[in-house]
């Protein structure tokens, strides 16, 4: 980042360009709650944000504390360079983002009435009665009280009443819940990557025999569950893999190292350190940096980094062992 000129906060609508804010943008009366924030461009914010209205017009931006909207949080489509948010983003409205060029990172949860991202990479889970993603990876999970719509995306779980996928969706845990059965597009491929081997694709050595991609067929890995108490009764639809997992259980899970992996990526800044994951194809020590996780779920969601199918077939003697 650019060498950046120190700004003190006093102002109702604040526009940023160029700026460093010590101690982040906080009210500190009355009039301050309705104030809009502008970033321009190369920006850092040390602490906390809050605002009525918050608008991104390119980076290289960065909030190192949570951020609360009133509003809208909005990120220009024509946005550049990185936008990162390193804590949890709410709104009482909408995050939206539509950015195609951009490198937008939330370190953390989104919570708010909407969420439309795109080309977005989300460490933790999204809260929201709406959630649109195209081309967005969420480590967490995506918890719609409404709708939600994927295209191309790669998420940790889902759980909305109503689903619709486009392109290809694929899931890093081994079940998705609806209350509807999803709609989708004769296109549209669901997979699952529990039992990708992760860590050899991160370090960049072969994968192990043993790991692959699931694809999920969404007719028949539709298990129907009838949930119940004294007073509700709710019916849902798991698309799992599980049986294929625990067919699988014989594989030494834990030398994939996804756990570990998914876990750093998390935490991202509230790591005190920085991990060794191992040495990769050269011999060399392999560190877990939340912007090489990013590339490598990027390098998965665009095809450059191929996942290697899982092999459907074992031998019976393994279970009578």
């Amino acid at each position: 980042m650019k060498n950046l000129k120190e700004i003190h906060i006093n102002e109702t609508n604040i526009l940023l360009n160029g700026n460093l804010v010590k101690g982040g943008i906080i009210p500190g009366k009355i009039a301050e709650l309705t104030r809009t924030v502008t970033i321009q461009a190369d920006t850092l914010v040390e602490g906390p944000l809050y605002a009525a209205q918050m608008e991104i017009h390119g980076g290289d931006t960065t909030v190192t504390g949570a951020v609360f909207i009133q509003k809208e949080l909005h990120v220009n489509s024509d946005a550049k360079g990185q936008i990162d948010f390193q804590k949890c983003v709410a709104s009482s409205s909408s995050v939206v983002s539509r950015a195609q060029k951009c490198e937008l990172s939330f370190h953390s949860d989104i919570n708010a009435k909407s969420v439309a991202l795109v080309n977005a990479f989300v460490a933790g889970s999204i809260y929201a009665d709406e959630i649109v993603l195209e081309n967005c990876v969420v480590i967490g999970g995506i918890f719609a009280t409404q709708s939600a719509e994927l295209n191309n995306c790669i998420v940790g779980t889902f759980n909305a009443p109503t689903l619709h996928i486009d392109g290809t969706v694929q899931l890093l845990l081994p079940t998705g819940f609806t209350v509807e059965k999803i709609s989708h597009t004769p296109a549209a491929r669901m997979y699952n990557l529990s039992l990708a081997d992760l860590g050899s694709l991160y370090r960049g050595v072969e994968q192990s025999a043993e790991s692959g991609r699931i694809e999920m067929n969404m007719e028949v890995d539709d298990i129907r569950t009838t949930l119940s108490d004294e007073e509700v009764q709710k019916t849902l639809h798991a698309y799992t893999v599980v049986g294929k997992v625990l067919a699988a259980d014989l594989v030494d899970y834990d030398k994939f190292q996804n756990h570990f992996l998914l876990t750093a990526a998390a935490l991202g800044p509230q790591l005190l350190r920085t991990y060794d994951f191992g040495v990769d194809a050269q011999g060399k020590p392999k560190q877990l940096i939340f912007s090489e996780i990013r590339d490598l779920f990027f390098g998965i969601l665009t095809g450059k980094i191929e996942v290697k199918p899982m092999d459907g077939t074992f031998n019976i003697s393994n279970f009578i062992r």
